[in-house]
């Protein structure tokens, strides 16, 4: 699959020419660091240094102005004080510089006078139809141009196969030195600072291109343009492993949420969802961000969850199995026919099964033995080494004698080596073969299955949301148009007929102003009814005590209506009362909570989980980005107590999955066309025994604020 790239970023990555304003002869600079770091990268195009002083530089001219630069130069790089970059970008686009990385701080991220510059160089860079990274960035690095564009010390990265993109500066440069320590090298590093023109889903598909990244890893702070980052983040995910470590997941979300959906939502939850959407793992540390990304790049991907543990004791062996299913991967029933041939290399009280044990004696021809039988047992999908310092032999040895095995495998291999001194022999050999190693199982298992996620991912096929032909939005346009000015939260009656506009059933709900019309109502229906208390200032009824159930006759009708209001009344005094809704009472079933709340990056997202009062404190809910694809839906329940006992759970009768899932997706069509709704919630969703379908008994829509006055 090739993918599309934007043509305007080529000069970022591939320039013809880079001129430097602010290179300096001072070695206290950041200016000479950043000159020094572009010559001595070893960049085959040309290198031109610009300031007012002139002189010479590293055995190259200084020019004193853009004006006596030569061709050929397409990318411009700014270390200069924030107030001279908008009249020096106005001098690049005049020369026809069409890409400018602006490495100088000192714009939007210190005060309201910095942002107005920044937003002068964006409008200078339009006018002129100029891309920019930055401001208050390092730059970027390319390590098989090669290209060093930052001011950080030397030495830089190593080349290698992960690409690094950060909003952080500080970051990029505690990653390459890590990086260089940890024996892993990087294809490109991009460090976006503010974003004020080029972002995060800019370089994508890019750094997809290159042929020398196996893998992209992401450190976001946050997403400008939530939807365009997923749309385009699910195509370079197909292609290559996105991984993201996005900071910042306990900072206070929404704090106003008048449904539960709006209390369980946070900017995380919209996060997670636009990840899997997306194809994007999303890594819970720094480690574990890199430690994925080695195994991502120097493994080849299993065929299943089963693994074997091959080791030279058993403490370490049950350590490893342990983290395995922690992990959700399963440890391999081993054929008779590898368990025989195991027997016949290991001594007599060594242990044949999954954990392997082969004793503290085992050499390193009985390591390279057992492991190539243990990849010949078609029931292994992979293999996780445990290789404390073996006592009578060099750890160095067992690693020289698996790495050939390790190589030639189509099944991963990963290795925890476990120690520190004794084992730094083994640890740089495992990483001259690429060979992903680790200090525990723990980290071994985490990145086995990574792996195994990966396979799963490419394995699935890429579904396209569910949308309907029988939905009616000209009827939900028509119920929003009359809601009365400052509305915040929709009537039930108006919120249950926009529900039934997009063919989710609602029983009838009437408004009863009064008992006598309450009895008549219920009359009507025929018994047993509901009572609700209607009111806009309650959303929450049943934290007044505002609804009977099964209510039987005329007369307990009369009387539950004086009763919920009192109740109402006494609970909130200035709440506004209308009156009492009744409700046609439906057989029994499940109960679940399905909501949608609007996230400001991502959209609407839909919430699904278990119903009733006790939602929030039971916090069995998911989410998921609107519309949903059938992935999404399958995820919803899957990952959900209350989607996984639909299928019944002792004696809990089976409900209609099938009505669950059509409710879902329809609720997110509904959400997707009219995103002025910022929240809707149906609690409960009465779910029938068999294929009796649904019922949405108790529905509640709340509009953005100022989406009234944009409807009329």
């Amino acid at each position: 699959m090739t993918l599309p790239t934007d043509p305007t970023l080529a000069p970022f990555f591939n320039p013809q020419g880079i001129v430097l304003f602010g290179a300096s002869s001072n070695p206290t600079k950041l200016g000479f660091g950043l000159a020094r770091n572009l010559v001595q990268s070893g960049y085959p195009g040309a290198i031109h240094f610009v300031n007012p002083r002139g002189g010479m530089l590293l055995e190259r001219p200084v020019y004193q102005d853009l004006t006596a630069v030569p061709d050929p130069v397409d990318l411009a790089v700014l270390l200069l004080p924030a107030e001279l970059a908008p009249e020096t970008l106005a001098a690049c686009g005049q020369r026809g510089i069409r890409a400018a990385i602006i490495a100088s701080g000192g714009f939007r991220e210190t005060n309201e006078a910095g942002a107005r510059l920044e937003q002068a160089c964006l409008d200078i860079a339009r006018q002129y139809g100029m891309r920019l990274i930055g401001p208050n960035c390092i730059g970027l690095v390319n390590t098989h141009l090669p290209l060093d564009t930052t001011f950080l010390p030397p030495p830089g990265p190593t080349p290698g196969d992960v690409a690094f993109v950060s909003h952080s500066g500080a970051i990029c440069a505690a990653v390459i030195d890590w990086a260089r320590g940890q024996g892993f090298g990087l294809s490109q590093l991009v460090s976006l600072g503010n974003q004020a023109d080029v972002t995060e889903t800019d370089v994508l598909a890019p750094i997809a291109a290159d042929p020398h990244t196996r893998v992209i890893t992401l450190y976001l702070e946050g997403i400008g343009n939530g939807r365009r980052f997923v749309q385009q983040a699910a195509q370079v995910s197909r292609t290559k492993p996105v991984i993201a470590l996005k900071v910042g997941r306990y900072a206070a979300g929404r704090k106003a949420a008048a449904s539960h959906t709006g209390a369980l939502a946070g900017s995380e939850s919209a996060f997670d969802a636009a990840f899997r959407r997306a194809g994007v793992i999303r890594a819970g540390s720094s480690e574990e961000q890199f430690d994925w990304a080695r195994a991502l790049a120097w493994c080849p991907l299993p065929a299943g969850p089963n693994v074997a543990v091959l080791t030279n004791a058993g403490g370490p062996g049950v350590t490893a199995a342990d983290a395995l299913e922690a992990q959700g991967l399963k440890l391999a029933s081993l054929t008779e026919a590898t368990i025989d041939q195991l027997q016949a290399i290991l001594p007599p009280f060594a242990s044949l099964h999954n954990p392997v044990d082969m004793l503290a004696s085992a050499s390193p021809e009985q390591y390279a033995h057992a492991l190539r039988i243990l990849l010949a047992d078609p029931g292994v999908d992979s293999v996780l080494i445990v290789l404390p310092p073996p006592p009578m032999y060099a750890t160095g040895g067992v690693a020289r004698a698996l790495i050939p095995i390790i190589y030639a495998s189509p099944k991963p291999v990963v290795v925890a080596v476990m120690g520190e001194r004794l084992i730094q022999e083994a640890v740089e050999h495992f990483r001259a073969a690429r060979v992903p190693e680790y200090r525990f199982p723990e980290r071994a298992a985490s990145a086995l299955a990574v792996l195994t996620r990966r396979a799963t991912f490419l394995a699935q096929e890429d579904r396209a949301p569910i949308l309907f032909d029988d939905v009616q939005p000209d009827v939900v346009r028509a119920l929003l148009h009359r809601l009365p000015p400052e509305s915040a939260s929709l009537p039930a009656e108006l919120a249950e007929q926009m529900l039934a506009a997009y063919g989710i059933r609602v029983p009838p709900l009437v408004l009863a102003e009064s008992q006598a019309t309450a009895v008549q109502v219920a009359d009507a229906m025929g018994y047993p009814v509901a009572l609700k208390i209607a009111s806009p200032d309650i959303l929450h009824k049943s934290d007044v005590g505002g609804i009977l159930l099964n209510v039987a006759a005329p007369a307990d009708v009369a009387a539950g209506f004086v009763q919920l209001v009192d109740r109402a009344r006494a609970a909130r005094p200035t709440a506004v009362i209308q009156g009492v809704h009744v409700q046609k009472m439906i057989p029994r079933g499940q109960e679940v909570i399905v909501g949608v709340v609007s996230d400001p990056q991502f959209g609407p997202l839909v919430m699904f989980g278990s119903g009733g009062v006790e939602v929030e404190g039971l916090g069995d809910v998911a989410f998921a980005l609107a519309p949903l694809t059938p992935n999404d839906a399958d995820y919803l329940l899957q990952t959900t107590w209350a989607g996984r006992k639909l299928s019944g759970y002792r004696d809990i009768a089976a409900g209609d999955e099938t009505a669950v899932r059509d409710v879902l997706h329809r609720l997110a069509q509904l959400a997707a066309d009219f995103p002025e709704l910022a929240e809707i919630e149906i609690n409960p969703l009465r779910v029938l025994p068999g294929d009796q379908g649904v019922y949405a008994l108790d529905v509640r829509a709340i509009l953005g604020e100022g989406t009234t006055d944009s409807l009329r």
